[in-house]
């Protein structure tokens, strides 16, 4: 059973909060608590190799920016995090004082707990449906701005989604890339039926 901590540790200068949860016993004696979505984020990215925070932020957003956001300070809050827990090393020191970051063997055995636990329940948090819940208290001219706006972004994402179902690899990738086409479809119609006047 996995107790939830907040520890304040120091990296950089900066405190942080750690996001992982922690027990008595550590990840390498067999016993592994439960991961935030976003630490699994980061250590699926550290699958692939090291990578610096920016690096994981950039990766993050073009493997899964539009189903699963991570931000910048998140990152740099959970890889201080991971690492205390011992589930990311240090690597090399990069250019501008980057700092690469490798994922352990408790890193990997921690992510296929994680993959292979219940998801849990599955929240959208968009910014653009709380606008439009409130749409009513907006101007005429402000509804056509958010609306355009959102159709211009909602547009590329379609466009996105059906060159990574033509290019997709594997068969996952192709579904969740299907997954996107579908989602953009939705929010595209959605929008279409918010009155502008």
């Amino acid at each position: 059973m996995s107790i939830g901590v907040s520890r304040s540790i120091s990296h950089c200068g900066l405190a942080h909060m750690a996001t992982v949860d922690s027990t008595a016993v550590s990840w390498d004696r067999g016993l592994v608590s439960e991961l935030n979505a976003t630490a699994a984020a980061l250590l699926g990215l550290l699958h692939e190799g090291p990578q610096t925070g920016g690096q994981l932020v950039s990766a993050a957003r073009e493997r899964f920016g539009s189903f699963f956001s991570v931000t910048r300070s998140q990152v740099y809050r959970e890889l201080p995090a991971l690492a205390d827990a011992g589930l990311v090393r240090l690597g090399k020191q990069g250019p501008r004082s980057s700092q690469q970051y490798v994922i352990t063997a408790a890193g990997k055995k921690a992510f296929k707990t994680w993959l292979g636990g219940e998801p849990g329940p599955d929240h959208l948090r968009s910014p653009l449906i709380l606008r439009l819940v409130h749409a009513s208290t907006l101007t005429a001219k402000q509804r056509v701005g958010l609306i355009d706006s959102a159709k211009q972004v909602y547009n590329g994402e379609h466009e996105a989604a059906k060159t990574a179902v033509k290019t997709a690899e594997d068969p996952y990738a192709k579904a969740i890339a299907e997954f996107g086409v579908a989602r953009a479809k939705a929010v595209l119609k959605l929008l279409d039926s918010i009155p502008k006047s």
